[in-house]
């Protein structure tokens, strides 16, 4: 910048920046390479992507929310739509590609809105009044009538297009039987938790030996030979402290004069830890699960006792096991009691593939639960687990909210359509922009034909001539390449999936539409080796030359 002949430097040197219609057009550019990229997953005929880590581990999958987990981004507006993913992923656990691809074809539409001189904040403006508008149609039309077939559908529409295929209904069977035994009712208002629903993985068998376990399993066998491997009316205590001898919180030295006191030193300590035994067997407790360590000695005295012991369990298993027993963790040894004991019918280790684990089952209060996930390799039960992740999150968003609508398209064609009719009704340029929001909604439907082979100009203008019939559930049956009535293909989704895609799409393409500015600063040298020889830019993935613009994604 020149004042008169004197340069003002305001930025930092070696700071980059680019404004006004290059910033706005890189940005666009990059959301929409990742939209792209994502594109090819959705729906049943969707195409899966392999992922290779900076340590060669392999990820395959057409899961968008994994997709994007994995992907290492650098462009920050790609971050940016990254987002997106990750919160649909952990709100609604479905509709994350839908969410994606969405925001893609609202910028990619916006970008045509700029070329005809309309302000980005006018863009802005009518894609929020069409993103409410969208919110108060899909509460119209959505279906109310949700039974246990419903719900299963629900389940086996989020796994549609998962490496689970001929397993979907058996797998879609136990999503709905683990939601519905976990659901609680809080002031009047259904509630479902899904973390107290525990997955365990293990290598081995087919995905058809995957069960549902009435109780908890946890990844731990018990820790001494001697141990009973079944114990009947189980009485279990949760010690989230060690059963071994602590260290000082300070440094201290022990020094021994006399041979037979080092005697009288370890029989202390056998005393200690049979004291601690002692407290446990008196509770009445006959399984004691620890957060911590069990020392030898008091593994030694417990397996005498006969009681069963397990050390180590995570925090998340303890909580989920007190949950389902109606046990209180106990720090302090010296304040367990009868009281503080949950009850489960049994707690038996078995063997599952070359593992063994502690099943805790018949519990008091079976308000956790356990699925035991079984694959022929690792890569098929990664691919299941998310798969039953979505469906344990879509049947569970569906019972608390107790609303439903088609799928396949459908409902973003219905959404277009009265979009259409709404925007001549708000005038103005928003109008041009509220169009606009019901063309990015028809991405959905296309790129649903697009991957099952099939043409999607003819698709879009049969599902549009449907739906100016009346016929609101006609979608894209990608399975038999045509269009067709997706209520009666069972293909169903919750609604607040829908409405939370196209609520978070329109926040992050309204703020990246009202972004005219994108100044990247210097990486500091001492900031690992991104940064060249001036100390350069490789934080930002260079985003330096920005007059040539931003390298591709």
């Amino acid at each position: 910048m020149l004042s008169g002949q004197i340069p003002i430097l305001v930025l930092k040197e070696g700071t980059s920046r680019e404004s006004g219609k290059d910033a706005q057009r890189n940005n666009i550019e990059a959301a929409k390479a990742i939209a792209d990229t994502i594109k090819t997953t959705l729906g049943p005929k969707g195409m899966d992507k392999m992922l290779v880590d900076s340590l060669g581990d392999i990820t395959i999958s057409n899961d968008g929310a994994t997709i994007m987990k994995q992907m290492d981004v650098d462009h920050p507006t790609a971050k940016m739509i990254v987002e997106i993913a990750k919160g649909q992923d952990q709100e609604v656990g479905d509709g994350t590609t839908s969410a994606v691809v969405i925001a893609g074809e609202l910028l990619k539409q916006a970008e045509l809105l700029l070329d005809q001189n309309v302000h980005p904040t006018v863009i802005a403006n009518g894609y929020k009044l069409a993103s409410t508008k969208a919110t108060e149609i899909l509460s119209n039309i959505a279906m109310k009538n949700i039974d246990e077939k419903a719900l299963k559908n629900v389940a086996k529409t989020a796994m549609t297009g998962k490496n689970v295929g001929g397993v979907t209904d058996f797998l879609a069977d136990i999503a709905v039987k683990a939601v519905s035994s976990i659901v609680e009712d809080r002031d009047g208002k259904k509630v479902v938790d899904v973390d107290n629903i525990l997955v365990q993985k293990k290598y081995g068998g087919g995905i058809t030996d995957t069960e549902l376990i009435d109780g908890v399993v946890i990844d731990k066998e018990k820790v001494h030979a001697r141990m009973p491997n079944e114990v009947k009316n189980a009485k279990i205590a949760l010690i989230d402290s060690g059963l071994e001898i602590k260290k000082t919180e300070i440094d201290a030295k022990v020094q021994i004069s006399d041979p037979s006191k080092i005697q009288a030193f370890l029989d202390q300590e056998e005393e200690t830890l049979k004291s601690m035994v002692e407290k446990i067997k008196k509770s009445g407790a006959n399984v004691v699960l620890s957060q911590k360590g069990i020392d030898d000695l008091a593994q030694h005295f417990l397996a005498k006792e006969g009681i069963y012991g397990v050390r180590r369990v995570k925090k998340s298993d303890m909580e989920k096991i007190a949950k389902a027993t109606g046990a209180k963790i106990v720090t302090n040894l010296d304040d367990l009691s009868s009281k503080d004991l949950g009850f489960a019918e049994k707690v038996e280790e078995r063997k599952i593939g070359d593992d063994r684990l502690t099943f805790i089952m018949g519990c008091k209060f079976p308000k956790a639960v356990s699925i035991l996930i079984r694959g022929g390799t690792q890569h098929t039960i990664d691919e299941v687990e998310r798969a039953l992740h979505d469906a344990l999150k879509v049947v569970g968003v569906a019972i608390e909210d107790g609303a439903i609508v088609v799928g396949g398209g459908a409902i973003e064609s219905e959404i277009a359509l009265e979009l259409r009719k709404y925007a001549p009704t708000i005038g103005g340029r928003e109008q041009l922009a509220i169009e606009s929001f019901a063309n990015s909604l028809e991405i959905i439907p296309r790129t649903l034909s697009e991957n099952a082979g099939m043409d999607p100009i003819d698709t879009l203008l049969s599902l549009r001539a449907e739906h100016q019939k009346g016929n609101k559930s006609f979608g894209v049956d990608a399975l038999e390449g045509k269009t067709g009535d997706m209520l009666k293909k069972n293909v169903i989704e919750p609604v607040r999936v829908k409405k939370h895609a196209i609520e978070s799409a329109t926040e992050v393409a309204t703020m990246i539409l009202r972004i005219d500015d994108v100044i990247s600063s210097k990486k500091s040298k001492s900031e690992g080796q991104g940064a060249g020889p001036e100390g350069g830019m490789g934080g930002m993935g260079g985003m330096g030359g920005m007059g040539g613009g931003m390298p591709p994604m």
